[in-house]
């Protein structure tokens, strides 16, 4: 039976060489998670089999789990796992850090490690695999009192012995339960028959009323591709933000995002605040680097080169925080400059959250683990997963904890309480040179219990924050069938 981990954890890998830990392991937990014996020679020494640099290795080890388990983070450490006294001084490591030890025994046949061991470009000599398999028959009986919360073995007849564990089995998995998992709604498109102003009264209660946290409109001066052509309605973001602040109590407000180039970041951070008073203290502030030139060129407004942008980006995201704070900092940067930064009246909120919008893995996500409360990113579960990872490494860099930061993504979503509605729904929806098996993959159109399902995989990926585009919003029953699915999360 596959071994149940608790996250966050210590795992001690114990077995002798060709039992098959590096493998299990790899399928198992991100690189980052893992500390590797044999890397560390190979980082330090002529490669993974260079004995000489064992001991400078296992100190670089030593250093590594004891800074993981001391921030709290799934530590799985690959040796053989043979020496007693480095298994209870890691265990010792875990007691301090407050986090559990486990241990996963590969009680593995020693013809096949032998079997295995021969099979490798550069095997070890068979005399040292069969003292290693001779020293694993002693740490087999010695093991159960080394100490660990939990002792799951790995062979023909897996088995665990100790303290029941905790049924989560990534650190992904465990962050999502622990925060709840919530809902946004994405207006982006203004196409209705009714006026704008009742209709988006009308979304923005009925929103609010099925469990939707967020509502997010984009900040665009004029509609992007992809969503509908330039000279269709849409309103200032801001504009419409505070206009439903008016019309609600409860849901939080938000652009997702504004682009650093549209407004003065000094003059974004004012409006921001303002928002935040007027709707009592429910404002989010979304940052971007921008990416449409055309619109800026139509509206006249300058579009620096990349690096530029990344650049005030960085100044906005030290400067807010001190706008919106006490007193009235001066602020010096190569992009902005003030000799008193001042914003009354203060937000409401002791710290309004900022969330980074975009996903790239060597700039954004380590301005969103230096920076920001939040991150929006886009893709399948897998790709969520995989810069969930990446944004961890980053954290781990600077010293702040994965779940400090609130993982969102941004999807498309259609909800029916049966297949029959869905068909219903997606024939009057879908245009006509487009197949119903295309719309219902574009916008994940599905029954409740399918969506439900879909959501539950972006929380394991790590996303603690869904926000979805309906495609109908404004139609009766469209959000109200959404409700359904909020439903199926134990949200906070």
């Amino acid at each position: 039976m596959e071994p149940s981990l608790p996250v966050p954890s210590l795992v001690v890998l114990v077995g002798p060489s060709g039992a098959g830990k590096s493998t299990w392991a790899s399928a198992r937990f991100t690189p980052s998670q893992i500390v590797s014996s044999d890397a560390l020679r190979a980082m330090v020494g002529a490669g993974e089999d260079d004995q000489t640099a064992g001991t400078t290795a296992f100190s670089i080890l030593e250093q590594i789990v004891t800074e993981r388990l001391r921030r709290g983070m799934t530590t799985v450490i690959d040796t053989l796992g043979l020496d007693q006294e480095s298994r209870r001084r890691w265990i010792g490591l875990a007691r301090e850090a407050d986090v559990p030890a486990h241990t996963v025994v590969f009680d593995t046949p020693g013809p096949l490690c032998m079997e295995r061991n021969e099979s490798r470009t550069r095997p070890i000599p068979k005399t040292v695999l069969r003292k290693q398999l001779s020293r694993f028959n002693q740490v087999r009986e010695e093991i159960a009192g080394d100490g660990f919360d939990m002792v799951h073995v790995l062979g023909s007849e897996s088995s665990s012995t100790g303290p029941g564990p905790i049924s989560v089995t990534s650190e992904a998995t465990y962050l999502a339960e622990r925060k709840g998992h919530t809902f946004g709604l994405m207006v982006s498109s203004f196409v209705w028959d009714t006026d704008m102003g009742s209709t988006l009264a009308d979304v923005a209660r009925r929103a609010e009323s099925a469990g939707f946290r967020d509502l997010w409109v984009m900040d665009h001066f004029r509609q992007i591709r992809g969503v509908g052509r330039p000279w269709e309605d849409i309103p200032e973001a801001y504009t419409a933000l505070a206009f439903v602040a008016g019309v609600t109590e409860k849901i939080r407000l938000g652009a997702m995002v504004t682009g650093i180039t549209h407004r003065h970041p000094i003059v974004l951070g004012k409006v921001v605040a303002s928002l935040d008073v007027l709707s009592g203290g429910r404002a989010n502030c979304g940052l971007g680097i921008a990416w449409d030139e055309e619109e800026h060129a139509s509206y006249g407004i300058e579009f620096p080169p990349t690096k530029e942008r990344y650049e005030l980006l960085e100044e906005t995201l030290q400067v807010l925080p001190l706008l919106w704070g006490k007193g009235t900092p001066p602020f010096a940067g190569k992009h902005i400059v003030s000799p008193g930064l001042i914003s009354y009246p203060r937000p409401i909120q002791d710290h309004i959250p900022i969330m980074i919008g975009g996903s790239g893995e060597k700039k954004t996500l380590r301005l969103v683990a230096r920076y920001a409360d939040a991150c929006n990113l886009f893709g399948d579960p897998d790709r969520v997963r995989h810069k969930v990872e990446v944004l961890s490494d980053h954290c781990a860099v600077v010293g702040r904890h994965l779940a400090d930061i609130e993982v969102t993504h941004l999807t498309n979503a259609l909800a029916a309480p049966d297949r029959r509605a869905l068909r219903e729904r997606v024939e009057k929806l879908r245009e006509r040179n487009t197949t119903a098996e295309t719309y219902i993959k574009r916008n994940n159109a599905g029954t409740v219990d399918e969506l439900v399902e879909l959501f539950a995989g972006y929380a394991r990926a790590g996303a603690s924050n869904s926000v979805v585009s309906i495609p109908d919003v404004a139609s009766p029953g469209s959000i109200e069938a959404f409700a359904d699915v909020i439903a199926g999360f134990d949200s906070p």
